[in-house]
């Protein structure tokens, strides 16, 4: 059983930046694909950022490419998502999710297997 902890969330005016990270208790946390994924008042969650086990492969969403980045230190056992240029509608419980075995399906909540309690990030106008 994966354990995972969000960090880093608040308030930040747009325009802002702020760093998630979520760490992992698993020491095999190296050979998951680990996603971030956003839930909005009233709407489902939904896929932001995903990196391999590797970290050589990396897929965002349409609506944060060129603003985020996820990026992972598997010696840490953590991943992190750096957003910058944030607006108000990037406003959300955020949450890393851990998936043991890749089907390709990246952006699909049932991909991934172990999911944190999430943090909140508010970004007001």
């Amino acid at each position: 059983q994966v354990q995972l902890v969000e960090s880093g969330g608040g308030l930040v005016q747009a325009g802002g930046s702020l760093r998630l990270s979520c760490a992992a208790s698993e020491r095999t946390f190296g050979r998951y694909g680990m996603g971030w994924f956003r839930q909005a008042p009233g709407k489902e969650r939904e896929f932001v950022a995903r990196t391999s086990f590797s970290d050589s492969t990396t897929y965002y969403a349409d609506s944060v490419k060129g603003r985020f980045t996820i990026s992972r230190d598997n010696a840490q056992n953590t991943v992190s998502l750096q957003m910058n240029r944030l607006k108000p509608e990037d406003t959300a419980v955020y949450y890393c999710a851990a998936d043991r075995s890749y089907s390709g399906r990246y952006a699909d909540t049932r991909e991934y297997d172990y999911w944190g309690q999430g943090t909140q990030v508010t970004v007001s106008s």
